[in-house]
């Protein structure tokens, strides 16, 4: 019988000491009073409008637990482009003659007709961009070698229909070709607000130039030459947006017609073209088509519109470091609630860089990669924590290999902000034990306990003596 007393004052000991102990602890946590101090989203941009967002997408201040979302975005797809266009067409003489068998199909007919559907195209539902033409020859010999050898034929506009009826009455009567009033024309006309990089120029041609702004009145001459080139390269500041394509250039051994009286270098179309112009290969500047008639159509059409279109990018090797502070790994219970759509990430945080690492192998234009984790105050936090304002995520580190199979490396430091708070009560102690509160409240426990044990084995031993 005493044993079995012995055995029941020891269980009840016990439960006592760990009900009173727990009822402590409880008290203490769900005092703590957590809020968001600062709730920034993280962004890192790649690619041309790609980019990695952390952001806080929940919060649950009552069970002291927000959720946080990692979103990697591919959105460079097929996009128009802003900003503006000049198209500068030659319209000399000899875009009349015919290219088909039957004699009815003539050069303007392809150039123009495919210019129309590239503008059609370019502006079908892009309210961001404006188109401008400019047409260029010489009109008569008095006048050659001056910018009234070009002409506006449409200021920049986005309005299809008026382009499309513009590009219609050009008139095709020039003997000679002066590109270089027709680029010196087309840039007047770009806005001075516009971004350089959003400004396009645009050349078609079927003649090799001949004549330049004030040049030395020889057509075909090295000063022609110069000018010319002089006049594609001032648009360096464009370079990636300048495209070029010359159709219909006679046997590469015909020799240019000169003045008599001309004693300067003589070279043969292709020599020239390749001075003002280089090569396909390595073009003097952007891009250059030289071209038979029979490509003009596909060139315009295809070739120069998907110049204009970036095309889809791929994104490969994709990795996402998101860096926690110490203060939140030894505090917080770190959990997923939504696996991550694409790629692997870490099962959990890495305690040695405090970190979880996401690899996405490959992510494709229009795709994008998520994950959510969430983040709960522990019940045995360390109270050193109360009353600071605590970084969750002090760090946030994106690699990534681009569409030229370039490695690049981006980094952020925004991050969401967090604060534990304890009510002050004023029936406690002003001042505490160095031990903290929580032993206090432990001591205090173990004193109430060990007086209700001595309580208990009083009220046995009396009414043993009764």
């Amino acid at each position: 019988m005493k044993m079995k007393m012995k055995k029941t004052n020891i269980l009840l000991t016990l439960f006592l000491l760990i009900t009173f102990i727990t009822t402590i602890s409880n008290a203490s946590y769900n005092d703590v009073t957590m809020s968001v101090v600062e709730e920034p989203i993280t962004t890192i941009k790649f690619g041309n409008n790609s980019y990695i967002e952390r952001s806080v997408i929940s919060k649950d201040l009552e069970n002291k637990e927000i959720t946080i979302q990692l979103k990697v975005t591919n959105n460079d797809g097929m996009t128009k482009p802003t900003g503006e266009i000049m198209l500068v067409i030659d319209n000399s003489n000899s875009m009349l003659d015919p290219i088909s068998e039957d004699g009815t199909l003539k050069r303007r007919d392809l150039v123009i007709d495919s210019a129309k559907a590239l503008i059609t195209n370019l502006l079908e539902d892009n309210t961001k961009l404006k188109i401008g033409i400019v047409s260029f020859s010489t009109k008569s010999v008095s006048d050659e070698g001056s910018i009234a050898d070009a002409r506006i034929v449409s200021e920049l506009t986005t309005d299809s229909d008026h382009l499309i009826e513009s590009v219609s009455t050009i008139e095709y009567d020039g003997p000679r070709t002066n590109l270089d009033a027709g680029i010196t024309l087309a840039k007047q006309y770009f806005s001075d607000e516009t971004d350089k990089t959003h400004q396009y120029v645009i050349v078609l041609s079927d003649g090799v130039p001949n004549v330049a702004i004030d040049f030395d009145n020889y057509y075909y001459s090295d000063d022609v030459i110069t000018k010319t080139k002089s006049s594609l390269q001032s648009l360096s500041n464009i370079s990636d947006n300048v495209i070029v394509m010359l159709t219909y250039i006679p046997d590469g051994e015909s020799s240019p017609t000169y003045v008599p009286e001309y004693t300067g270098t003589k070279r043969t179309y292709n020599e020239i073209i390749e001075e003002i112009f280089g090569t396909i290969e390595n073009p003097t500047i952007g891009k250059f088509y030289y071209i038979p008639d029979d490509q003009i159509e596909n060139t315009i059409k295809t070739n120069i519109y998907n110049d204009l279109v970036p095309k889809s990018k791929t994104f490969k090797d994709i990795k996402v470091v998101d860096y926690f502070s110490k203060e939140i790994v030894d505090n917080f219970e770190f959990s997923y609630v939504q696996d991550p759509n694409f790629g692997e990430i870490s099962s959990e945080i890495d305690k040695t860089t405090n970190s979880i690492t996401w690899n996405i192998p490959e992510l494709k234009a229009d795709e994008t990669a998520i994950v959510q984790y969430k983040l709960k105050l522990k019940t045995d936090y360390n109270e050193d924590i109360l009353d600071q304002v605590l970084d969750t995520n002090p760090k946030l580190d994106l690699t990534y290999t681009d569409d030229s199979n370039v490695p690049n490396t981006k980094t952020s430091d925004v991050t969401p902000k967090v604060k534990l708070t304890e009510p002050k009560k004023e029936e406690l102690p002003k001042e505490f034990p160095k031990a903290g509160k929580s032993l206090f409240f432990t001591f205090i426990g173990l004193v109430s306990i060990v007086s209700i044990i001595l309580g208990f084995k009083y009220f046995v031993i009396n009414n043993k003596l009764k």
